[in-house]
């Protein structure tokens, strides 16, 4: 270190900006890139400006293919196959989806920090699971776009492989030898193998003309704590599952906007036909309550809904929160009104997902999108509220 760095470094120490070598932003560079940063857009791909990005941590990652092209696979199976059934959905990878698996799974090649724990390739996209053990020596977004750059190699490579060869043949014709190679294999104790099968697929999708194989940036999932691993795991085997059953309930999978009701204007998923129903019913139930009085409002509530009425409500209060809860858990048809909006991509989440593509669940918004934890207002709960009465009216 020249004296001019380490007369800068012993300044950051002093000045209590230190933490800018361990990659966390202080409040004033926060603030500055706000104001240089224009109009904020409802996006997942932003990061945490509060987290350390090469601490010890665990990561989900999603990435998706330039223009949401279907270049690493092909979805096969029933939605409503059992598990390790012939039928139960899966992805059979083509040869471009096998290299960047492999890409995926050789991360700790270059990073001996980091742990391959998961991944599952989907035919637009692809979720991985990484477990950063010990301190990076860089941001994780440089490791990604490390990545991102070894899948175009094995891309360009692939193209070239597929491109016509002379051969001797006596005739002196040009025939198409096809010599896919794979940089790596995965292996079972890398990292938890997830349903992928039909690894001999020909090379498909794969465009001569130059374009990004991934689109710009990264959506990212820090753990929280150790049971959403569990969660993590599941989402990514379920998630041929669930796509499949969003092709055969599109409708109800699938979010939509501009639904008029009375004044408002929503957005939402699930199955809309639950607001023709002959009967609904706005549940309100007082936070003045003990708990034997809410649980005869649960189960007052329950019988009108195994009678046909369709329950609607925030589910603000404690008691809405269980009437609502013990409605949904028992598969009886709700429609729950949301503070934050949908985007375009947004889908259900776990036990939401099945219960939308059953039919028992519409979940709608009057406001648009955000990612950010906010708190109810007053006046949030008080509007939510009316708009479960109009709903029912």
């Amino acid at each position: 270190m020249n004296n001019c760095c380490a007369l800068c470094y012993i300044y950051l120490q002093m000045s209590g900006n230190y933490c800018i070598f361990a990659n966390i932003m202080t409040e004033e560079q926060i603030a500055a890139k706000k104001e240089h940063a224009g109009e904020k857009k409802a996006s997942m791909k932003r990061r945490d400006d509060h987290h350390d990005y090469t601490e010890r941590r665990m990561y989900m990652i999603t990435l998706e293919v330039e223009g949401r092209r279907p270049v690493f696979g092909r979805l096969v199976g029933n939605a409503f196959a059992p598990k390790g059934s012939k039928d139960e959905p899966r992805i059979e990878l083509t040869a471009l989806g096998r290299a960047v698996q492999s890409e995926w799974m050789g991360i700790h090649d270059y990073y001996p920090q980091i742990e391959v724990m998961a991944v599952q390739m989907m035919p637009d996209h692809m979720h991985g699971i990484l477990f950063v053990r010990e301190q990076l020596p860089v941001h994780l977004g440089q490791v990604i776009s490390g990545f991102k750059a070894g899948c175009r190699k094995a891309e360009k490579a692939l193209i070239a492989a597929a491109e016509p060869h002379p051969t001797e043949n006596g005739a002196g014709a040009i025939e198409k030898e096809a010599r896919p190679t794979e940089k790596r294999a995965v292996s079972s104790q890398q990292a938890t193998a997830l349903p992928l099968q039909g690894l001999q697929v020909p090379l498909q999708g794969v465009s001569q003309a130059y374009r990004p194989l991934f689109a710009k940036g990264y959506n990212d999932l820090i753990l929280r704590s150790y049971e959403e691993l569990g969660t993590w795991l599941n989402y990514l085997r379920d998630n041929p599952r669930r796509l499949l059953m969003k092709r055969a309930r599109p409708k109800w999978l699938r979010p939509f906007f501009g639904l008029q009701i009375g004044q408002h204007c929503f957005s939402g998923i699930g199955n809309r036909a639950l607001l023709t129903a002959a009967k609904r019913r706005a549940v309100r139930v007082s936070r003045r309550l003990t708990e034997q009085e809410i649980a005869r409002e649960v189960e007052r509530y329950l019988e009108e809904a195994r009678q046909g009425t369709v329950l609607v409500s925030p589910a603000i209060s404690p008691g809405e929160k269980r009437v609502m809860r013990a409605a949904f858990d028992a598969g009886l048809p709700t429609i729950v009104i949301m503070e934050n909006g949908f985007t375009p991509l947004s889908k259900p989440h776990g036990e939401q997902f099945y219960a939308c593509g059953q039919g028992t669940l519409l979940m709608l918004s009057p406001w648009e999108y955000h990612n950010e934890k906010l708190q109810l207002t007053a006046a949030q709960c008080t509007q939510m509220n009316l708009m479960a009465l109009e709903i029912c009216e």
